[in-house]
């Protein structure tokens, strides 16, 4: 079907360049400070936006996120408070593709219909669930796909080829590939290794393939770029709201700007 992150990809496929997929935790700093942090990474050229629901046990989260998740809950953030967050998103960018990603608990708590339809009613384009594998998809992913929400699904180093077809079954969107077996932020994976992944699940799928963890620099997100049809950059951009605060926006913008920047450079180096 034809939707905001097709279209997006699209776009970008056109440009001839991958697309700038960029995390931010709902809440963190405070609520109030998150409406403009999220616009802070639409000026600056972020494709994509991966809203982080608070969670008190974030398992695949390193320290930035981890902490982000505690300044956020501390700061009282509740789920309406994220959909809230999201439904103005909406009204402000009715183009970028916003996408939930998070735990099983804040989803589920008050049933899998429920969820979805409250993304669908705040423009929620897509849902990455962490905890919830394939083989449990009947708990999020049918109340989901009626709902017209992408429910993302996630492959690791460690997905192998027995697995994989069952990582793809459902999965709409987009494909995101967990470049590192291990936690957010903490470690980068050897180009040549990202390479091989992306070949191997591009030729298994015709869903775009991005890629994230680790990925914290300009520099990294054009090797990546050029290679995946998405690069997803978290951690740096939650530990610039770390130590920022709520006056974190402007330094988020500049930072993403580079980041757009050096994937834009970088096809029109390829292209000449």
């Amino acid at each position: 079907m034809t939707d905001r992150l097709s279209t997006r990809f699209a776009a970008c496929k056109a440009q001839g360049r991958a697309a700038l997929i960029t995390f931010v935790t709902a809440g963190d700093p405070d609520v109030g400070s998150t409406p403009a942090i999220l616009d802070a990474l639409v000026a600056g050229g972020a494709d994509i936006i991966e809203l982080g629901m608070p969670f008190t046990d974030p398992m695949a989260d390193g320290p930035a996120i981890e902490l982000a998740n505690l300044r956020s809950l501390g700061s009282g953030t509740r789920t309406k408070d994220i959909f809230a967050i999201a439904a103005d998103f909406r009204a402000r960018h009715p183009d970028t593709p916003l996408i939930l990603m998070g735990y099983a608990n804040p989803m589920l708590v008050r049933g899998a219909d429920w969820f979805a339809d409250q993304c669908k009613a705040a423009g929620v384009d897509g849902v990455i669930c962490v905890d919830v594998p394939p083989e449990e998809d009947a708990e999020i992913g049918p109340a989901l796909r009626a709902a017209s929400v992408h429910p993302v699904r996630l492959a690791t180093p460690t997905t192998d080829a027995q697995r994989l077809p069952a990582v793809l079954e459902g999965a709409s969107g987009f494909l995101y590939h967990v470049a590192v077996a291990g936690v957010t932020g903490k470690q980068q994976a050897a180009q040549s290794s990202i390479e091989m992944a992306v070949a191997r699940l591009k030729a298994a799928t015709d869903l775009p393939v991005a890629v994230g963890f680790g990925v914290r620099t300009p520099e990294q997100a054009a090797a990546i770029g050029r290679v995946a049809d998405g690069v997803v950059v978290g951690s740096a951009i939650v530990d610039i709201v770390g130590s920022h605060g709520d006056a974190a926006a402007p330094f988020v913008q500049e930072f993403v700007a580079a980041l757009r920047g050096a994937l834009t450079h970088q096809d029109q180096e390829t292209a000449a």
